[in-house]
């Protein structure tokens, strides 16, 4: 069997996804390209679009590489802790890699690295803890959503550019036209960086989820049933 090639040997998967995310974080979206991405793993163009063959598919193939590093929640762990535990990696993850998330849009995240160790296990717990499969699938998107969400929208790397871009905005506005947004930029500020918006609101779905906090409840009596038991008052 022929020995496979240095250039493939060094390239690997994890090391062109890796180099790929560090080009984005350093020097923004526009600095990615498949030879600038070739240059820095010191291969030939060709040998990395032979391993991604096309943006898209290096895309993707980053964001596996990030949902690697989610976490494995040990059997039996409680549904709300392992829940909030498996969203706030993949925020945390997602937040460090701005750039990657401008690049990808509104692509789907469906690598078997995600899929196998976020999606599968959230989903097997929910249906685990007394979830119906509609039940579990619609916890999970929404808590998905947020995540995503709340971590495209902003750039944590660099608060003070977004705080500054917001301030400049609201600025400009009318204050009587808008009292409200003009008159609070104490109150505004902060939260349109803080990390805490997130994880409050994480927070917030999981407890309306937790399958442990909706226990069927036993069924009362009906009226009529209730007053036939009472003893009569002539009896």
């Amino acid at each position: 069997m022929p020995r496979q090639s240095a250039s493939l040997d060094s390239a690997t998967p994890g090391r062109i996804a890796a180099t790929a995310l560090a080009l984005v974080d350093e020097e923004g979206p526009g600095a990615l390209s498949f030879r600038t991405l070739a240059a820095r793993l010191g291969v030939a163009h060709a040998t990395v679009q032979r391993r991604c063959t096309d943006l898209a598919g290096l895309l993707d193939l980053c964001a596996d590489h990030l949902a690697a590093d989610l976490p494995d929640i040990p059997p039996g762990t409680d549904w709300a802790r392992a829940t909030e535990a498996r969203f706030r990696r993949l925020y945390a993850s997602l937040t460090a890699h701005p750039g990657l998330l401008a690049l990808r849009g509104g692509r789907p995240w469906l690598g078997p690295q995600l899929l196998g160790r976020l999606v599968e296990p959230q989903l097997a717990d929910s249906i685990r803890a007394g979830m119906t499969p509609e039940e579990a699938v619609i916890a999970y998107r929404r808590m998905y959503l947020l995540t995503l969400g709340s971590a495209t929208f902003v750039d944590h790397r660099d608060p003070k550019s977004s705080q500054a871009a917001t301030r400049s905005a609201l600025a400009a506005l009318d204050p009587v036209e808008f009292p409200v947004l003009t008159g609070h930029l104490a109150a505004i500020l902060p939260a349109v960086v803080d990390h805490e918006v997130f994880y409050g609101a994480l927070r917030q779905l999981v407890r309306a989820a937790d399958p442990a906090r909706h226990e069927p409840r036993r069924s009362e009596p009906r009226r009529s049933e209730s007053r036939r038991s009472e003893p009569r008052a002539d009896a």
